[in-house]
C-alpha cells in the first residue's frame, strides 16, 4: 500500500515536473515573439523633423502600397502624353516627360500622331487637350493594364469629345528623379479614340 502511494506520488510530482517546464517553455516562447513583434514596430516609427518639431511617422510596407503606384503612374502618363496646349514647347516638354515612363511603344505612338499632323493641328487650331481617368483596370498577376478616359479637344468654335482607351504591360525598374514611381509601361497601344461628339461654342 505504502509502496503504491510513493509511485503515485512519483508519477504526480513527474507529470506536474513536465507540465511546469512545457509552461515555462511556452512562456519563454511567448516572451521572445512577443519581444520580436514589439522589436520589428518599433523600427517602423520614426521620427522626422519638421522645423524643429519632432513628428511621428510609421513605415509601410511598399508591396501593400505597389498597386495605387501602378495606376497613378498610368495615370500619369495619359495625363503627360494627352494634355497639350497650342505651344510647340509645351507639348515636347510634356511628351518628354511623359516617355520616360514607358518604352519604345510610347515613343512610336508619338511619332505616329505627328506624321499624322495631330499636333500642328492643335497649334494651328489653337487647341487645348485634356484628358480625364475615368478608371483603370489592373490585371496582377499577368502585368497588363487597361486604360478607359476621355479626351476633349477645346477648339475655337467646337469641343470634341473623345473616347480614350489604352493598353498594356508593366514592370518594377529602379526609382529615378524621371520615374519616382519604378515603374516602366510596355507595349502600351490605344485601342479605341472614336469621337463622342463634336458641339460647336455659341459665339455669345
Amino acid at each position: 500500500m505504502l509502496v503504491k502511494n510513493i509511485e503515485q506520488k512519483i508519477k504526480i510530482n513527474k507529470a506536474v515536473s513536465i507540465a511546469s517546464i512545457l509552461f515555462a517553455v511556452f512562456v519563454v516562447i511567448a516572451g521572445f515573439v512577443m519581444a520580436y513583434k514589439m522589436v520589428q514596430d518599433s523600427r517602423k516609427s520614426l521620427y522626422v523633423i519638421d522645423n524643429g518639431v519632432p513628428i511621428l511617422v510609421k513605415q509601410t510596407d511598399e508591396l501593400l502600397n505597389r498597386p495605387v503606384e501602378y495606376q497613378s503612374q498610368i495615370e500619369l502618363f495619359h495625363r503627360l502624353f494627352f494634355t497639350l496646349a497650342p505651344d510647340d514647347r509645351y507639348i515636347k516638354e510634356n511628351v518628354e516627360k511623359s516617355l520616360y515612363l514607358i518604352d519604345d511603344s510610347g515613343k512610336k505612338e508619338y511619332t505616329n500622331l505627328r506624321e499624322k499632323g495631330f499636333y500642328n493641328q492643335i497649334i494651328s487650331g489653337n487647341s487645348l487637350v485634356t484628358v480625364r481617368n475615368d478608371s483603370i483596370k489592373i490585371d496582377l498577376p499577368n502585368r497588363k493594364f487597361i486604360y478607359y478616359g476621355t479626351q476633349m479637344i477645346n477648339r475655337k468654335k467646337s469641343l470634341i469629345i473623345r473616347k480614350l482607351i489604352t493598353e498594356g504591360n508593366f514592370e518594377d525598374m529602379i526609382r529615378s528623379p524621371n520615374n519616382p514611381h519604378g515603374v516602366l509601361l510596355r507595349n502600351w497601344r490605344i485601342l479605341d479614340n472614336s469621337e463622342l461628339s463634336n458641339k460647336t461654342k455659341s459665339n455669345y
